[in-house]
C-alpha cells in the first residue's frame, strides 16, 4: 500500500495558530517536504517536531516530487508544508499533489491558516464572491493587462505583492482602477501587524516614505 500525503496548513505568521491536528501530523509523518527547511525548523523546533525534512521548492520540483513519489510508493507518509499558510497556493505545492493524485496515492488536507482569508475577511470588502490573481507580472505592461481584466471583474480582487513592488503595483492600480478604496494587509498576525483601509493614492503616499518590508496582500 502506498503512503499518504498530508498537506499541511501552518501559520503565516503568529506561530501559536497552528492546530492541534497538525502538529500531530508533522510528528508522525515519516518526511516533511518543505519550501524552505531552515524556515520550516523554527516551526519544528517550537513544537518538538522530530521528523527529518528534504526542500521542495520553485527551482528543485521537477526531480524532488520524482523523489517524494517514490517516498510515497514505498508506503511513507509525507507531509506537504509551505513557508506559510496553506500548500498549494503562490507555490509548487500542486506538482507534488497532482502527481499524487494520478498515482492512486491518497492525498489528505490538514486545514489551517491562509493569508488571503485572513487578509480578505477583515478587509471591509465583500466575502461572498472574490478572485485570487496571486502575484502579479514583475514587467508592468503585463502587470496592467492584469489588472484591467480584474476591473472587470464584480468580484472582490485578492492580490499578493512583494515588498520592493508594492509601490509600483499601487502606481499600476491608480492608473488602471483610479483611486479607489482598497485594503492591504501585511506582517499579518505577527508583531507590527498592519491593515490598511484608504485610497490607493494614500497607501501610495505612505510606503513612498516609509520604505515597506514583509508581503502584502491587496484586496480591491
Amino acid at each position: 500500500m502506498p503512503g499518504t500525503l498530508y498537506v499541511v496548513s501552518t501559520p503565516i505568521g503568529n506561530l501559536e495558530d497552528i492546530t492541534f491536528r497538525a502538529v500531530e501530523t508533522l510528528k508522525k509523518v515519516d518526511l516533511i517536504a518543505a519550501e524552505d527547511t531552515r524556515h520550516t525548523k523554527i516551526l519544528l523546533d517550537r513544537y518538538g517536531i522530530k521528523a527529518p525534512t528534504t526542500s521542495y521548492f520553485e527551482y528543485n520540483k521537477v526531480q524532488k516530487t520524482d523523489y517524494l513519489l517514490k517516498v510515497l510508493k514505498e508506503g511513507k507518509s509525507v507531509a506537504l508544508v509551505s513557508d506559510a499558510g496553506t500548500p498549494g497556493i503562490s507555490d509548487p505545492g500542486y506538482k507534488i499533489i497532482r502527481m499524487s493524485l494520478d498515482n492512486n496515492i491518497p492525498v489528505v488536507p490538514i486545514p489551517g491558516p491562509s493569508g488571503l482569508l485572513t487578509a480578505l475577511v477583515v478587509s471591509g470588502k465583500p466575502t461572498d464572491k472574490f478572485t485570487f490573481e496571486g502575484f502579479l507580472s514583475n514587467k508592468s505592461a503585463r502587470r496592467k493587462n492584469q489588472l484591467k481584466k480584474l476591473k472587470s471583474e464584480e468580484r472582490t480582487a485578492v492580490i499578493y505583492e512583494s515588498p520592493h513592488r508594492i509601490v509600483k503595483a499601487l502606481e499600476d492600480i491608480l492608473e488602471v482602477y483610479g483611486d479607489v478604496d482598497i485594503a492591504l494587509g501585511r506582517e499579518l498576525t505577527k508583531k507590527f501587524e498592519e491593515i490598511r483601509r484608504e485610497k490607493v493614492s494614500a497607501s501610495i503616499a505612505h510606503f513612498t516614505s516609509h520604505p515597506p518590508k514583509g508581503e502584502f496582500i491587496i484586496i480591491i
